[in-house]
């Protein structure tokens, strides 16, 4: 019986990128240069598209033009994709027999329900102040994680974590005061402005709280990162899905994506680019380790704070870069300091697995919180 001629095409695509690849991982300079490019890559193209959808209007200007309003949907849509990711992942390692829960499923909830709350925050933060005040605004959650930390971890921070989280907070709190922070969505009224604030503050509460409850869940039961993005994606889709269809959104925004695809086409490739950008940590953490992956992250903070200045035209003061600077500066440092603290750790102590590892930056890793939930934030 012959063989199908599609098959033998595959076949020699296999052929070709099995020894491309194999030559990428001998190379040590090339294999980062690719988790670099596939991490940074993917999460610009994020932040852009989460801009442009919710700050842009879509349709012909004059005519049906409107804004999409439904940041709920967003979230559903990333969360279906990386539940889509987590089964798939599952399926091609041929690991079937993790699919079934290993925590509780009300810890699986507990922390996709404050996930859901903190990205649509995050979302809806954008009508109301700009893309660069929420990339920094992110960067200030190092305080409501220590806060958390201390009442549900117990745990115990050095004068120097607190040094670098007031200097972060410190630097955030100069761009807030030397500059304009309003969206162009929102009317120019001061109180727009306060309440993209406060749609911040939320963010930064809940993702503090997602981050430490999903670092005691890692620590409380043997999950692979598969499982836990599985269970907690399944959660925030069933949570995402009640809060559309209790709050009425579901059917207009069914209807907006129907009049304009082009909001539907580039929802579709934020989720792709999510989920895609969250394998990238995940392989890039395991392969690479703290120090390289925290220097990749701040680095792609920063660029991507320049690339929407460029694109959506956001003119910073010198007072505000003073504050980017101050910002970037402790997150560098403090890059540089964990990674050598862990470095000694693992000389002085059994070397933790891959996925072990992973599982602890992801849940700490300040930025990630959008794809600790949606694929390995």
């Amino acid at each position: 019986m012959g063989v199908h001629p599609g098959a033998q095409h595959g076949k020699k695509r296999m052929n070709i990128i099995s020894p491309l690849w194999e030559r990428i991982k001998a190379n040590d300079k090339l294999h980062l240069a690719w988790c670099v490019s596939g991490v940074v890559g993917c999460l610009m193209l994020y932040g852009v598209l989460q801009e442009r959808i919710m700050t842009r209007p879509f349709g012909e200007p004059g005519k049906d033009a409107e804004h999409f309003k439904y940041s709920l949907f967003l979230v559903l849509c990333n969360r279906l994709t990386s539940c889509a990711v987590a089964i798939f992942g599952l399926v091609s390692d041929g690991k079937l027999s993790e699919i079934k829960p290993v925590a509780p499923l009300y810890s699986y909830a507990a922390v996709s329900l404050s996930n859901v709350v903190a990205t649509t925050c995050q979302y809806e933060a954008l009508k109301y102040v700009t893309f660069p005040v929420q990339t920094l605004g992110k960067c200030a959650k190092m305080i409501p994680v220590m806060i958390w930390g201390i009442m549900i971890m117990r745990k115990k921070y050095t004068l120097k974590d607190f040094g670098i989280a007031v200097a972060v907070t410190g630097g955030c709190t100069l761009f807030l005061l030397t500059g304009s922070v309003q969206s162009k969505v929102s009317a120019s009224l001061w109180d727009s402005q306060v309440y993209g604030l406060l749609l911040m503050l939320g963010y930064l509460g809940f993702d503090g709280f997602t981050s430490t409850f999903q670092d005691k869940l890692f620590k409380g039961f043997q999950m692979t990162t598969y499982n836990q993005i599985l269970y907690t994606t399944l959660w925030s889709s069933l949570l995402s899905c009640f809060g559309l269809i209790t709050s009425g959104q579901m059917p207009l925004a069914m209807q907006f994506v129907r009049q304009h695809p082009e909001a539907l086409s580039q929802i579709i490739m934020l989720s792709a680019a999510a989920s895609t950008g969250a394998l990238f940590i995940s392989y890039t953490i395991k392969t690479f380790g703290a120090l390289i992956f925290a220097t990749i992250m701040t680095t792609r903070q920063f660029l991507s704070i320049l690339l929407s200045c460029f694109l959506f035209l956001h003119p910073l003061s010198l007072g505000q870069w003073v504050g980017t600077t101050i910002v970037f500066g402790a997150l560098y440092y403090q890059g540089f300091a964990k990674g050598k603290d862990k470095d000694k750790q693992h000389r002085e102590a059994p070397k933790q697995s891959p996925d072990e590892e992973a599982q602890e930056l992801l849940a700490n890793k300040a930025d990630t919180a959008e794809f600790k939930s949606e694929g390995p934030k």
